[in-house]
């Protein structure tokens, strides 16, 4: 069975789960940031949602509401998407905040970090042109590569370092 003959029900390898507080806000921010695609949800008895899923793209994601006392423990999810520069600036517009800006890779994909308003780190990424492996090792000794490649990593340190350790 191929890729596009996959039906709908079928769940993918690997399907992540959130938690936040509110998660009705964080499908509302999926819905305006990624285009995401509500498939439906299950109240608790006692009004928090119980269970939730949306798909972005060909994948689900599921969701539920944390209990009070949970602390929060936010996700890294990788979109990959045709246009990242425009899906960052959408999510963006929907109330994300940059953590990366959208920057190019010495292996021909181009991207930029976001979080949103729950402290999930979205890494939104789209391919921008073939390399080899012999051309991709060729660039990454390029300063604007390195240079790129050291954004990406130091831009993610200051959140990382505010993150509560358990």
């Amino acid at each position: 069975m191929n890729e596009s003959q996959v039906p709908e029900t079928v769940n993918r390898t690997v399907t992540p789960w959130i938690t936040t507080q509110s998660t009705e806000r964080l499908i509302s921010f999926l819905i305006d940031a990624f285009d995401a695609q509500e498939l439906g949800r299950v109240y608790n008895p006692d009004g928090a949602i119980g269970h939730a899923e949306v798909r972005i793209g060909d994948s689900k994601i599921l969701m539920f509401d944390a209990a009070p006392e949970w602390p929060p423990f936010p996700s890294l999810i990788r979109l990959y998407v045709n246009d990242s520069d425009a899906m960052y600036a959408r999510a963006i517009k929907a109330g994300a905040v940059s953590m990366t800006e959208p920057t190019t890779m010495a292996w021909g994909e181009r991207g930029g970090r976001v979080v949103d308003p729950f402290g999930n780190i979205w890494w939104i990424t789209s391919k921008i042109e073939d390399v080899s492996p012999e051309e991709m090792m060729e660039r990454s000794q390029q300063q604007a590569y390195i240079d790129a490649m050291e954004y990406a990593q130091t831009s993610f340190n200051p959140f990382m370092a505010n993150v509560k350790k358990g």
